[in-house]
């Protein structure tokens, strides 16, 4: 007798449709959320393919990590000076030569955004303080490019200023008179990166002789290496005593609030990518034919300016980041695309079509234009040294800032973010970002994001990223920046001598960083002297420009184009001259 045939399961049919149904739901639904993490495709980059981009931008860094360093409260900007730096103005030598002569600091504008002079103001203070001279209020310039009228005490809080270093040089207001009359100042062209010896070797014989010297067009003409106390002047001037003015600060704070109503954090970003500036940058941006036509036409502007290697250019990291790249790199880093941008820029080449790819990446994307209201903005609209200062406030409040290209400006903020707590300060590695951005289409998400990381370490803004020695000095302020201790914590001003935890002795409120002496810097401040070896070079005792053809009769009436003349006269030669200011002109 066989066994009966066993009935199939009523059930068994039936869950099969069920269980294929919810596999299909599934992977639906993760494909649906890796859709939505990952950055949409029109924000990809051309030359990223979308295999490429199959997986979410991730990061190792935490939100603390995106927004500040963990380290960055070991550290604190200390910039007083020595008893004995102060026992010098003092002294009845001090007090009875500086009344009797003065130097007149003429800044030129190189560009709109650079238009605060902090730099050459900076270095003003510390010559006048070298030679123990008077300093008049620095002139800034109205006649370039830029024909802004604005004079110091219109961007500058001038009665702050002038008080504030009271205890280190004596400036005036007005001229000093002589005989009823306004004392006529001699002219003087200061050879480039000159030293303090270089100061009192050869332009103090000529401030003895005429009594008042005007430092025309002075950028650059003072060291980047100096001794600590005039190190710490330099700090006092550029992060205490240079305040804007009440209603450029008031816009800046009032803008910096905006922003901070539509999100917690904000990055701020200051976008180079005028067509000037990539006309002169010789580089190539990928607008094809009528891009190469736009920006030649603008080359021709400075007849000194070769032909130039695009590719060799951006592989040696010369050409700033266009708007899609600082994207790129910002998601690359681990900012989410819900982060708010405010975006500190002139015209912007290509408008809107340029700025789409950003946008697309950060669609919170803000501007002064944009956040004020018209009568809030119109006082400042004539004025690029204005608006650029508001500008600056914004950026110096940011959680984050950023920029496409390392020039004066992004130097002055970032030396001043360290100052003030190592804020994070994002300064674009463009010669290894280069390789990276030219092979993108060819690895996948994690490794270019992971790639980005590794190459931007050492230019995020971190406590001690930067070799001690290294570096141009309104960028990384080493003498200005200390570190805490468990003693002095509680009282950060403290000198005193104390053993730390790793049992060295150092005297607080002495930098954490070795600071060096002319003598024993590298190479870097000799960069125009061939032969490396430094003061001689750029100025000698048998050199004709630094007699009596460089010391000239100021005439009021003399126009910036004959100023201009007699520099390059000075120099030896106006090609070199020229081609060195347009350098800068770049580096803004």
């Amino acid at each position: 007798m066989g066994y009966p045939r066993r009935r199939a399961h009523p059930r068994r049919g039936a869950l099969l449709p069920a269980m294929a149904a919810l596999l299909l739901l599934f992977l639906a639904v993760s494909l649906l959320s890796i859709a939505i993490s990952a950055p949409p495709l029109a924000d990809r980059h051309p030359g990223i393919s979308r295999r490429s981009l199959r997986h979410p931008p991730t990061s190792r860094w935490t939100t603390r990590d995106l927004w500040g360093s963990e380290l960055a409260s070991n550290f604190y900007g200390c910039s007083h000076s020595s008893r004995k730096f102060l026992a010098f103005l003092k002294s009845c030598r001090f007090q009875c030569c500086h009344a009797t002569r003065s130097i007149f600091a003429y800044c030129y504008k190189w560009r709109s955004e650079s238009a605060e002079n902090r730099g050459e103001i900076v270095d003003a203070v510390v010559a006048a303080r070298i030679l123990n001279a008077t300093l008049v209020v620095p002139k800034l310039d109205q006649t370039s490019f830029w024909k802004d009228s604005s004079n110091f005490s219109e961007i500058f809080d001038i009665d702050w200023f002038i008080s504030f270093l009271a205890k280190d040089v004596k400036i005036i207001k007005e001229p000093p008179q002589k005989g009823g009359k306004a004392v006529r100042p001699y002219k003087m062209r200061i050879p480039r990166k000159c030293t303090p010896q270089c100061y009192l070797k050869r332009v103090l014989p000529a401030l003895l002789k005429k009594h008042a010297l005007r430092l025309t067009k002075y950028d650059y003409r003072l060291s980047n290496k100096l001794d600590t106390d005039l190190q710490k002047l330099r700090c006092r001037v550029n992060y205490h005593a240079l305040r804007f003015t009440d209603p450029i600060q008031e816009l800046g704070k009032r803008l910096i609030q905006r922003m901070r109503e539509k999100s917690r954090y904000f990055i701020a970003l200051h976008l180079r990518f005028e067509s000037d500036m990539l006309a002169f940058s010789g580089c190539y941006y990928g607008g094809g034919e009528k891009e190469r036509r736009d920006l030649g036409a603008i080359r021709k502007r400075w007849k000194t300016l070769h032909t130039s290697n695009p590719e060799k250019g951006r592989r040696q990291g010369r050409c700033p980041l266009t708007p899609e790249e600082v994207g790129l790199l910002l998601r690359a880093l681990g900012y989410g695309s819900d982060v708010h941008i405010y975006a500190a820029s002139g015209e912007i080449y290509g408008g809107e079509e340029t700025l789409a790819p950003l946008k697309a990446l950060f669609p919170n994307y803000h501007t002064k234009e944009s956040l004020s209201r018209k009568d809030e903005l119109t006082p400042f609209l004539a004025h690029s040294s204005r608006m650029a200062a508001i500008d600056f406030i914004v950026c110096d409040g940011s959680d984050a800032f950023v920029t496409n290209n390392n020039g004066n400006m992004a130097k002055i903020l970032a030396g001043r973010r360290r100052y003030f707590g190592h804020r994070r300060t994002i300064r674009p590695n463009a010669k290894q970002l280069y390789h990276l951005f030219t092979n993108r289409g060819n690895m996948s998400w994690d490794k270019f994001s992971s790639q980005v990381r590794k190459v931007q370490k050492g230019f995020i803004g971190d406590p001690m990223e930067v070799k001690p020695g290294r570096g141009e000095f309104h960028a990384y302020p080493a003498a200005c920046i200390c570190e805490k201790t468990d003693e002095n914590k509680s009282n950060p001003g403290s000198n005193q001598e104390i053993v730390n935890r790793t049992g060295i002795r150092k005297a607080i409120g002495e930098p954490a960083y070795p600071v060096y002496t002319d003598e024993e810097a590298d190479g870097s401040d000799t960069e125009d002297d061939p032969t490396g070896t430094g003061e001689e070079v750029v100025i000698t005792e048998d050199d004709p420009a630094a007699g009596e053809e460089m010391v000239t009769e100021d005439d009021p009436t003399v126009t910036e184009e004959v100023i201009d003349t007699e520099a390059e006269a000075d120099d030896g030669s106006s090609v070199r001259q020229e081609g060195s200011e347009l350098e800068e002109i770049l580096s803004d």
